[in-house]
């Protein structure tokens, strides 16, 4: 029998941003500055879809190091301010964050807020990029709380998911669902009690269907199965409406 959900958690990055030219793109720009040429989206891909790698700014720092070209001894610091100048914008310079889209239709958010009855996001976004997305895409009314990267331990810590339940003042169990697009989102959800549904992002699933693949043959997508998601969905995640009883 397909399953029945009740609450729903979202994730931000990759299931309701389209961040390729955003958040990854600060990623490579980031690491080439520094000299690691080595890295491009593959590279990135590879390393979320392994885990543990969802600080954007920590990620950029490892995958510097890991490039034998990368400049060495540099500090967490110096990275995530490179990394900022790009995303954020500098000197009057629009930043990469201004090229981010939302996934979703809006009419899957209300619709889905509807039957949830609540939802909240769970990211590892710094809180006023989080705040930034919400509001550039009007999603005041649909969303109830908020968890980021300054709130505790970040994903595949189960804290995220465990601090979002809190927020809204439920009780984590399987028919709550985290939303997700890595392996990280999955671990966190199911280590809080909680299912983890995972979501192809539109660029990979774009790229398999070139090639005449599903979306679910997506690295990502296969990683997530493999770490228990409960469901692998299309970009947009339209057809999760499907497992939630209209009220």
């Amino acid at each position: 029998t397909p399953p029945v959900y009740n609450t729903c958690l979202l994730d931000v990055d990759g299931v309701l941003a389209e961040v390729s030219k955003s958040y990854r793109a600060a990623i490579i720009s980031t690491c080439h500055k520094y000299g690691a040429t080595s890295i491009n989206d593959e590279v990135v891909g590879d390393w979320k879809a392994k885990g543990g790698a969802n600080n954007d700014w920590k990620l950029s720092l490892d995958l510097i190091n890991s490039d034998p070209n990368g400049q060495k001894e540099l500090s967490l610091d110096q990275v995530t301010e490179t990394f900022e100048e790009f995303y954020q914008g500098k000197d009057g310079q629009p930043g990469l964050c201004e090229l981010e889209s939302l996934i979703p239709s809006l009419a899957t958010l209300e619709e889905l807020r509807k039957r949830s009855k609540v939802l909240a996001l769970v990211t590892g976004r710094p809180k006023k990029d989080c705040e930034k997305f919400i509001k550039k895409h009007s999603l005041e009314t649909l969303i109830d709380a908020y968890v980021c990267m300054e709130d505790g331990p970040p994903k595949p810590d189960p804290f995220p998911v465990l601090e979002a339940c809190k927020r809204l003042g439920i009780q984590p169990s399987p028919s709550v669902i985290l939303v997700g697009d890595t392996p990280d989102d999955i671990r966190a959800a199911n280590a809080a009690g909680c299912k983890g549904v995972g979501v192809a992002t539109p660029e990979a699933a774009a790229e398999q269907t070139k090639q005449g693949k599903s979306y679910e043959s997506t690295q990502l997508c296969v990683a997530m199965k493999e770490c228990g998601a409960d469901l692998i969905l299309e970009p947009g995640f339209e057809k999760l409406l499907d497992y939630f009883p209209v009220n």
